[in-house]
């Protein structure tokens, strides 16, 4: 081949936003992050698929597993973080996309960090680089990866966290390249724990931040990878998300790279659930406020009509009695018509109302059961997530409220101390006392200043 392949274009790129150095808004969003997966990993500290992850794969070295005692070896420790601070839902994502990448990016180059004792800057330009790619990924076929049945945080987090890493240990751009074509055999994730609300999606960005390390270690060593990963007749993208080069938007993923960052505009989440059922929970909670205003109680309610995009109804809609009524806790976090129904009973939807009790709740399946959707032609997803409720009162009067954006996102953001808050109450939440967390956040804020990465006070005794 003449013509650089898209890896090595990637891996150019790459290259030349290292040397250039990171912009203060970008080190502002990776601080972000590590403050925000270090409070989740600590919320899932106690949970029965920590747990299940540690057990099964736990072996001993020199890295930190947030929130537990003693180190792991690297790939155990990106391994069960990524499971831990994506297990609730409750995580950053990317709206162009969706996609999740701070769940696993900062795992991957946080275990490579104190396995290879990088300092702070190292992790700086792993956590940037690897978010950018992964973000930008998303732009190559928009929603082609979910309507194939695969999971784009899995798939693209592979190959985020191989350019986490490379950036991290400053492989070259020809060992980048390799280590991209070797990753794009690592990738996987399959959305069918929709069926039954089982654990496998908890575990994609962390099986996704090993495999990535573990792509990066081998191209340093000289192991090689093909340099048509990505636009290949048998490509990631032909594979996963079967679209031929033509169709692919590789200017989306390759141009201005290093001088405008897409992920600096990050969402963080207000609530423990799937991404796109925010918008819609707002909604529902400012309608139920209208409602107790004007002495209408939630049992007036007939029937409620939501819009939404095509783009999601088969994960958050589909099938519907199901998602009016889901198995387990877990599959409720992916169910629009649960989320409408705890946000208009209990004005909230954080940790507290994904839980079994809750989904057994006869308030709840009663107001999720008059739930139902219409699909709108014109809705902006994944550009914008939006929200629509049409409540339709017993006496038939309606009430109607929109969510134009997802708050928490490029439109609304949450702000640092609505992050800083939200770290402190999952702490709380995962059995840590203000002290210790106190010291943990400290040790955060300062960690893109280390000389070399110890998380210590991440670690329970």
């Amino acid at each position: 081949m003449s013509e650089p392949a898209v890896a090595e274009k990637l891996a150019a790129a790459i290259h030349a936003a290292t040397r250039a150095g990171i912009p203060p808004a970008m080190r502002a969003m990776a601080q972000r992050l590590v403050l925000d997966i270090a409070g989740l990993c600590i919320a899932a500290r106690q949970s029965d698929y920590v747990a299940a992850t540690i057990a099964g794969t736990s072996e001993p070295g020199v890295c930190t597993v947030i929130g537990h005692a003693g180190r792991m070896d690297v790939a155990s420790a990106a391994l069960i973080n990524g499971t831990a601070s994506h297990g609730e839902d409750f995580d950053d994502t990317y709206e162009g996309g969706p996609v999740h990448s701070g769940v696993v990016i900062v795992p991957a180059v946080l275990a490579a960090a104190e396995r290879h004792g990088l300092s702070g800057e190292d992790v700086l330009d792993g956590i940037a680089i690897g978010c950018e790619v992964m973000c930008r990924l998303c732009a190559v076929k928009p929603k082609a990866l979910h309507h194939a049945g695969f999971h784009p945080t899995a798939i693209f987090g592979v190959i985020g966290a191989t350019a986490a890493v490379a950036a991290a240990l400053k492989l070259t751009p020809a060992q980048t390249a390799s280590a991209f074509g070797i990753s794009g055999s690592m990738a996987g994730g399959i959305i069918e724990y929709l069926a039954e609300g089982t654990w496998t999606k908890r575990m994609h960005p962390g099986w996704a931040a090993q495999s990535g390390y573990r792509a990066a270690r081998l191209a340093e060593a000289g192991f090689a990878g093909p340099r048509t990963v990505f636009e290949g007749e048998h490509g990631l993208f032909n594979g996963f998300a079967r679209a031929k080069t033509g169709e692919c938007n590789w200017p989306g993923l390759l141009n201005d790279f290093g001088t405008r960052w897409a992920s600096v505009d990050i969402a963080f989440k207000a609530y423990a659930c799937g991404t796109m059922t925010h918008p819609y929970i707002d909604c529902a909670r400012a309608l139920a406020a209208t409602m107790k205003s004007s002495g209408s109680a939630l049992e007036a309610i007939k029937e409620i009509e939501c819009e939404t995009s095509d783009g999601y109804v088969h994960r958050l809609w589909e099938p519907l009695a199901n998602k009016q009524r889901p198995p387990n806790a877990y599959a409720a976090k992916f169910s629009v018509p649960y989320a409408i129904a705890v946000a208009m009973i209990f004005d909230d939807a954080g940790l507290s109302q994904y839980t079994e009790a809750m989904v057994a709740d006869p308030r709840v399946q009663a107001l999720a059961t008059k739930i139902h959707y219409i699909v709108d032609p014109q809705n902006p997803y994944p550009a914008r997530y939006t929200g629509h409720l049409r409540i339709t009162l017993r006496d038939g009067k309606i009430i109607e409220g929109r969510q134009p954006h997802l708050r928490g996102g490029v439109a609304e953001p949450l702000s640092d101390d609505d992050i800083t808050q939200k770290f402190f109450a999952n702490c709380v939440h995962g059995g840590m006392t203000r002290i210790e967390a106190n010291a943990a956040k400290k040790m955060l804020d300062e960690i893109f200043s280390a000389s070399q990465i110890d998380l210590a006070t991440l670690r329970f005794t």
